[in-house]
């Protein structure tokens, strides 16, 4: 089950411009979560969120997942491991 920090870091990376079939670098991640929390700060990501949710559902199931796996390869505490790169690997398909 993800913390409260990574639920808020995956709505960041929901309401971003940032596509799945892009599989962004680790880097690009952050830096779109950063620029979310700037612009609509944690409220307003879990606002859009939920919009999203009600207004198209089975798309906004399958960008969730993807943002929580993503989420969680990314700020697996900071490390760069084999196990988080291919977990960002397996989060993209195209």
């Amino acid at each position: 089950m993800p913390d409260v920090l990574a639920i808020a870091r995956a709505e960041a990376l929901f309401v971003s411009s940032v596509q799945s079939s892009e599989c962004p670098a680790p880097v690009a991640v952050r830096r779109a979560v950063a620029e979310s929390f700037a612009r609509l700060g944690s409220r307003g990501c879990a606002a859009c969120v939920a919009g999203e949710f009600g207004d198209h559902p089975d798309a906004a199931v399958a960008r969730m997942r993807w943002a929580i796996a993503t989420v969680g390869a990314v700020y697996q505490r900071r490390r760069a491991t084999t196990r988080g790169l291919a977990l960002i690997g397996a989060t993209c398909t195209t």
